[in-house]
């Protein structure tokens, strides 16, 4: 059972932690530091309202429309714009993000301002909070400077004066306060690991999360020593940092990447952090736009594209474009002989929905074959690319679509890649540290064939890089971490310039672009897109946040 410690904000009954989009010094008109600040489970309210302004379901989505895993096709959307190259200093999103964030620092500077004033609370108590929300502070800046990159930096609170004063810190700056901050914690010990974290704590952070933080920081930096050394030790010293696996579902051990983002799956082997959600109480609606219609989803209006389905292998282990294709793929019937994780990810013509009595239905996209979730046109209501979304499909919400499935933030697959990849980068993976990360990945996606499986020795290091880039986007895709990939290995110009598709069972022109269909035409500047713009309306309040970021 999930325990409540995510509590809606609204609930705390304290006005001055809310957010303020001018870095403004907190009212008091509901109560004083001196009234609040007087027992342990009010420090945990606080404490609880930063595990919310830290990350959501919403955010997740989000980044993954700025990839090209998935595309808006329907009616408005900030990230659309984005990667259509039209958004401005005035997007609304640049200014919500930003909002969202600053308010969520805030909350832990007033905890941290204040937590002292409450005497009887024990010291190891006392100790936990401070680190839990020191590594929440740190991961909101993280956020806060991806997006950004220079930015206002502060690790007390400053008053309305101030806040229209502020300039940016540099990015290196404060990555390297992050750094900093996650290496005290992990040095405190205050965080219990995985293995000491009672069930009713479930969703709280441990010292595994601070670690595999710490190397996704490093990470994207492409500082590859560090992200190396890390992520060996959660892997080689698991009596110290928390024991951790790949999740294998027993009852049936080909679905286990599929039953790994289910409700029945939650708080499993594998998840080191997640963002906690509660039925009926704190839910999500995204897949309603995502979802098949048949599912009862409103409208299709966020789309999995061809470049993410192509990328799935065969079960043979091999592409199936470019020199190395299978043989065997036949481009008229796509979907045989993949990759279990596209079934498990994504809904396409002929698919063999499962549902959670054991029953199956079968969907339809392609055009023509007269189902509520066939392809019709690029304006109607259903998929506009011939997919919709499956993984995080929560097959136990209502009709109203409000889902308490957990958003998983950290899991083990994550550090085998981190430690895959910062191997090759070093020095040309060798076959145990593949046997280490790639292919206990494949083992549990259900591959069996040598050439999926095996190391493949007679690969460069620069394919066998293109091979773990490839195989990160896969096992990674719809958890909103492909934006950020595409960021840290600049690609933005060779992914995200010029059409996304959709699929070939759309009746377009043969002859143009082989006849998948062209679903939307992006723009990207590497003079630009690397970075969001400082909101308008916070350069109009302060003239020390310019100069903006280049391109806006």
């Amino acid at each position: 059972m999930k325990k409540l410690i995510y509590i809606f904000a609204g609930i705390i009954p304290i006005v001055y932690f809310l957010s303020c989009q001018k870095l403004s010094v907190s009212p008091t008109d509901k109560f004083t530091d001196e009234s609040y600040w007087t027992s342990v489970s009010k420090a945990q309210l606080v404490l609880n309202m930063a595990y919310n302004q830290m990350y959501s379901a919403n955010t997740m989505w989000q980044d993954e429309q700025l990839s090209d895993n998935l595309v808006h096709t329907y009616g408005a959307s900030d990230p659309f714009s984005i990667r259509r190259g039209e958004a401005t200093p005035a997007l609304g999103l640049f200014a919500n993000e930003w909002k969202g964030d600053y308010g969520g620092i805030k909350t832990c500077l007033v905890f941290l301002d204040n937590i002292d004033r409450i005497t009887d609370i024990p010291e190891a108590t006392k100790a936990r909070m401070i680190d839990e929300i020191r590594f929440i502070r740190a991961f909101i800046y993280f956020r806060l400077v991806n997006y950004y990159g220079a930015v206002p930096f502060f690790t007390d609170e400053i008053t309305l004066d101030e806040a229209y004063k502020v300039s940016r810190t540099p990015k290196s700056e404060i990555m390297t306060f992050i750094h900093s901050e996650l290496d005290d914690i992990i040095k405190n010990g205050n965080l219990p690991t995985s293995d000491n974290l009672a069930q009713e704590e479930n969703g709280r952070i441990t010292l595994g999360a601070a670690v595999a933080f710490q190397a996704r920081a490093y990470l994207y930096e492409n500082n590859y020593q560090k992200v190396k050394d890390l992520t060996t030790e959660m892997m080689n010293d698991q009596d110290k940092y928390g024991h951790y696996s790949l999740f294998t579902y027993a009852a049936k051990k080909d679905m286990s990447y599929f039953m790994l983002f289910t409700p029945e799956s939650e708080y499993n082997s594998e998840v080191i952090l997640d963002e906690t959600y509660v039925p009926n109480l704190k839910t999500w609606t995204n897949m309603t736009s995502m979802a098949p219609i048949s599912k009862k989803a409103q409208i299709s209006a966020d789309n999995p594209t061809q470049e993410l389905v192509d990328c799935y292998l065969t079960m043979n282990g091999l592409p199936v474009k470019g020199a190395d294709k299978d043989p065997s793929y036949n481009e008229k019937d796509p979907y045989v002989n993949r990759d279990p994780r596209l079934y498990a990810t994504i809904v396409y013509d002929n698919y063999k929905w499962l549902n959670k009595d054991g029953s199956t239905d079968i969907i339809r996209t392609a055009k023509g074959s007269n189902t509520e979730d066939s392809y019709i046109s690029p304006v109607d209501r259903q998929t506009k690319t011939g997919y919709y979304v499956h993984k995080y499909f929560d097959w136990t919400m209502g009709d109203n679509f409000q889902s308490g499935l957990n958003i998983i933030m950290f899991r083990y697959a994550d550090v085998l890649l981190m430690n895959a990849e910062a191997c090759n980068e070093i020095s040309k993976i060798t076959e145990s540290q593949w046997n280490e990360t790639i292919r206990p990945i494949r083992e549990r996606a259900g591959f069996t064939a040598a050439a999926a499986l095996n190391y493949p020795a007679n690969k460069s290091q620069a394919e066998l890089r293109d091979i773990i880039r490839n195989e990160r986007r896969v096992e990674l895709a719809m958890e909103g971490l492909r934006w950020f990939d595409i960021k840290r290995w600049k690609i933005g110009q060779q992914v995200l310039n010029g059409y996304m598709h959709g699929f070939k069972f759309g009746g377009s022109d043969a002859n143009v672009d082989g006849g998948y269909l062209r679903v939307a035409q992006y723009q990207f500047s590497d003079n630009r897109d690397y970075l969001w713009s400082v909101p308008l309306d916070q350069m109009d309040l302060n003239a020390n946040l310019k100069p903006n970021n280049p391109g806006y």
